[in-house]
């Protein structure tokens, strides 16, 4: 979808909240992003949903579980009902799903491939931070009484390391030499050995991207948003996810032993949470790699860029 396609369907969904307004386009990736406002003048975010992502039941159960967390204390967008009280509208012009939930304040984290701002005492800080919402995050999941129906996609072994990952074959990303190749098979093979001695491990509802895109910082305090990703899945691979884009820090130990204390501060961590962090860590990075097949070109920079990420995270964790 084009973004002035994007635009105009926005404007075609936002209707649906009897608001009049030109929306602000955020991002056009997964899902198109627009700031807006709602019918009382508040800041919002309005999403059109990829066609085929997430099913209907699956954005509601979304939904569903942000408001179950509000309930709990944390502070996440949350849906704001359209005039027909229901929390999706259809915007057929677009062939998609629309939802509106409120605005969060605050300035991202940072984004991928870019050096994180501050001094190494701040950037520690705000990752003991994070690790410590995500701990809260799994705790408020783990009490949550899910309703009937509720439905969110599973990222299990199988959907990690299989022969056919949620996320796409990673080891078929077109950028890759043979010697690149067989490096990730190598590493996927002792992924998956490590995946089978972790029955009995911490699995529930994880929200699966918290990259530094997706926590907003504001005061020193942090907040999560775009629950999109969210899924049933290893508790440790959320902080794997954390520390994906941290690869090429020269700080990265530091940042995430701080992760791991913060997230200990409030939850217990696993034996061995170290060396799993660096695992999982890994198991992102792999799942980049295969996400950006279909999406871009073969020749397309973002593929070579998150297969070499890829390489150097398998080739450095396998020594």
């Amino acid at each position: 979808m084009k973004d002035v396609e994007a635009r105009d369907f926005a404007r075609a969904a936002m209707r649906h909240w009897g608001v009049e307004d030109e929306p602000r386009l955020i991002k056009n990736r997964e899902n198109a992003v627009f700031e807006t406002r709602t019918s009382e003048g508040a800041r919002a975010a309005l999403r059109l949903h990829r066609p085929g992502y997430q099913s209907d039941d699956s954005i509601r159960s979304e939904l569903w579980w942000s408001e179950a967390l509000v309930a709990a204390g944390m502070d996440v967008p949350v849906p704001v009902r359209t005039l027909a009280n229901d929390v999706l509208a259809e915007v057929p012009e677009a062939g998609r799903m629309a939802s509106l939930v409120t605005w969060v304040d605050g300035a991202p984290m940072g984004e991928g491939d870019v050096p994180l701002e501050g001094t190494p005492e701040t950037q520690a800080a705000l990752h003991f931070a994070l690790g410590a919402e995500l701990a809260r995050l799994h705790l408020a999941s783990d009490a949550a009484d899910l309703p009937e129906g509720f439905t969110r996609p599973v990222l299990d072994k199988d959907a990690l390391v299989g022969d056919d990952p949620a996320w796409g074959r990673f080891w078929e990303n077109a950028s890759l030499t043979q010697p690149e190749i067989e490096i990730l098979q190598a590493a996927r093979a002792r992924l998956a050995e490590i995946l089978d001695g972790q029955a009995g491990a911490d699995f529930g509802l994880i929200h699966a991207d918290a990259l530094r895109e997706n926590v907003m910082v504001k005061d020193g305090a942090v907040q999560l948003i775009d629950f999109d990703d969210g899924v049933f899945g290893f508790r440790m691979y959320e902080l794997g996810v954390a520390m994906s884009q941290n690869w090429d820090q020269p700080n990265k130990d530091a940042l995430g032993k701080a992760l791991l204390a913060g997230y200990a501060s409030l939850r217990d961590l696993p034996d061995g949470a170290e060396a799993l962090l660096e695992a999982f860590t890994v198991m992102r990075g792999l799942a980049s790699c295969g996400w950006v097949i279909g999406r871009y070109a073969d020749d397309h920079p973002s593929t070579r860029t998150y297969a070499v990420r890829a390489v150097e995270l398998c080739r450095g964790w396998l020594g």
